[in-house]
């Protein structure tokens, strides 16, 4: 599959439709879960670092709320609603200086963990579009 990540222009805030259920149908919680953290371990070693948690059970934490807000995302239990209430990621992240540079390394590590998948090239499309999509949302600095 070709991972594309789109042109971004600040602030623009593209619509994002939610991944297939098929996504979570084949990979399971447990896949989940662990493409979460496979994700997280890349970016705790990446350029953007410094956004991660360093300590070890802070980054486990980070990852347990990641997985539970795409298992909800994706049409599974709304984890990440009964523990941290409606997601509103953009605010939540507003904290921390997320720029373009970020997004792309951020989806580039992505694109590393869903390169070794073995799911069906509609499945992962609905995902990436999601995230690519998604990731625009979250970038809060303007580096211009």
């Amino acid at each position: 599959m070709n991972f594309t990540i789109s042109q971004f222009e600040f602030g623009e805030r593209p619509p994002v439709s939610l991944p297939s259920p098929q996504f979570l149908e084949l990979l399971s919680e447990e896949g989940i879960r662990k493409m979460v953290s496979d994700h997280y371990d890349l970016l705790s070693k990446s350029k953007v670092s410094h956004l991660f948690p360093r300590i070890e059970e802070a980054l486990d934490k980070a990852k347990q709320r990641s997985s539970d807000f795409f298992i909800q995302i994706c049409g599974g239990h709304p984890y990440y609603n009964k523990s941290r209430g409606k997601p509103m990621l953009a605010k939540r992240h507003s904290p921390f200086a997320i720029t373009e540079e970020a997004r792309i390394i951020w989806l580039q590590c992505y694109i590393e963990v869903l390169s070794k998948l073995e799911l069906p090239d509609d499945v992962l499309s609905s995902f990436w579009n999601y995230l690519n999509n998604f990731s625009f949302w979250m970038v809060n600095t303007d580096t211009e």
